[in-house]
């Protein structure tokens, strides 16, 4: 029963590094594509922005590796698109700037994921057995939602101390400053929190629904990482 427990996950595990060196690889033809095309337009700034995206895909694997921990297919990949959306895509090709809507779908995705973040790391303290103290399902998921709130309020913080540090315009702010009575810097602000917000709140009520039938939420489980060496994950694959 063991052997068959162990071979399955194995196979799990085959499946899941096949189709992540999939769009891996793919990911990475396109960036190198790009950062080859910018330097010929001598746009050495994109260039360098190619290179900090390929820096970024290798994160995942650099936390599985530390950590010691693996983290979902589904996961992953969502990850990498993320990534090459908001750089590539976002910065380079100027969707931010053709789909007016563009930033607000990452920044959901940002809620998102940081919300499973959060609960990951929540859960994964409330399932060890040197803790005392179990947390319930309910606060477990409002720390989730507060944790991707954090790191949506510590982005914008990023976002307008970059522009008044460095004269950037991450705030959409600058080039209508001269407007009276109108703040874009302070719509585009409080815009990305609220799509935080629903991003959030979506994962948030998954992962209260997930913690409350343990083990039988298939769509959060996709997005949980876990111990390698965790016992209790082990036998619940």
């Amino acid at each position: 029963m063991k052997k068959e427990i162990k071979m399955r996950g194995q196979v799990k595990k085959w499946m899941k590094n096949k189709r992540l060196s999939f769009v891996y690889i793919i990911l990475i033809l396109l960036v190198i594509y790009v950062a080859i095309d910018q330097f010929l337009n001598e746009n050495y700034e994109n260039v360098f922005l190619c290179v900090l995206t390929m820096l970024l895909f290798s994160i995942p694997s650099f936390i599985e590796k530390k950590i010691k921990v693996m983290l979902p297919g589904a996961l992953e990949v969502l990850i990498l698109l993320f990534i090459f959306a908001a750089e590539i895509l976002g910065e380079i090709n100027s969707y931010y700037a053709m789909f007016p809507h563009w930033d607000d779908m990452l920044h959901t995705i940002n809620g998102f994921l940081a919300a499973a973040i959060g609960f990951s790391l929540i859960d994964i303290l409330n399932q060890n057995e040197r803790f005392m103290i179990t947390l319930s399902p309910f606060f477990v998921a409002v720390f989730a939602f507060c944790f991707s709130m954090t790191i949506g309020v510590l982005w914008e913080f990023f976002e307008y101390g970059m522009d008044q540090l460095f004269g950037l315009d991450m705030q959409k702010d600058t080039l209508l400053t001269k407007v009276p009575y109108i703040d874009i810097g302070l719509i585009d602000t409080m815009t990305d929190l609220i799509v935080n917000f629903i991003g959030a709140v979506t994962f948030s009520v998954f992962g209260y629904l997930y913690v409350k039938n343990r083990g039988k939420g298939k769509f959060v489980n996709k997005f949980i990482p876990k111990f390698i060496n965790s016992k209790k994950d082990s036998k619940k694959d």
